[in-house]
């Protein structure tokens, strides 16, 4: 890491209600691929026992390990907050024109740095994964490490600044109404710069 700091992550919040729904939902999932945590650890490259916290509810997963595990399962990630049996249909028939979101009852999902309101979860099959976050984070120092998932980034900043640090000792500031596209391959953190917590859409990409 060429910014020279020692990374490390700051004490896990307790868990919401709707981490505990992600871990079911996702528990459901696996049971309906007839995956053994086992074999779903294999395939994601996430911890067995980071699985089992998963999907307990008892552990703040990154949106790194949320990817992975999606890609493992073969789903959108915006299905891990789905309701139970919300299975995608295997084409796009029948699929709704547009979905509408609502912030206040959007699917939350705190990590200890970042609050996550996932946007758009029922529109199936979808190719993008956006997103509401609030930025609580200010330094490197309350990172275990970097975050990375293949695909490209996109963000707009509504309130606030934020600075973009990446693993490649290059940073971007940002201020309100000001956006940034980059790979997502590339580890990266957002680190609030304003008096209050910054306010930013955040648009994900696979490929």
């Amino acid at each position: 890491m060429s910014s020279g700091k020692t990374m490390r992550r700051v004490p896990a919040a307790q868990a919401l209600p709707d981490r505990a729904r992600v871990g079911a939902r996702l528990r459901e999932i696996r049971k309906q691929r007839r995956l053994t945590l086992k074999a779903l650890s294999a395939s994601s490259g996430v911890a067995l026992s980071t699985l089992s916290k998963m999907e307990l509810g008892q552990v703040s997963a990154s949106y790194e390990k949320l990817a992975a595990v999606a890609r493992a399962l073969s789903v959108d990630i915006a299905q891990l907050f789905g309701a139970a049996g919300a299975e995608p249909s295997p084409d796009d028939a029948g699929a709704p024109l547009a979905v509408r979101s609502v912030l206040a009852s959007a699917p939350r999902y705190d990590t200890e740095n970042y609050d996550l309101r996932m946007l758009a979860t029922a529109f199936p099959t979808k190719r993008m994964t956006p997103a509401w976050g609030r930025i609580d984070a200010r330094s490197l120092t309350e990172f275990n490490d970097f975050v990375r998932h293949p695909g490209q980034e996109f963000v707009m900043v509504l309130s606030g600044s934020v600075r973009i640090r990446f693993e490649t000792g290059e940073s971007i500031a940002l201020k309100r109404m000001e956006s940034a596209y980059f790979d997502s391959g590339v580890g990266h953190v957002y680190l609030s710069t304003s008096k209050q917590p910054a306010q930013l859409v955040v648009v994900m990409s696979p490929a």
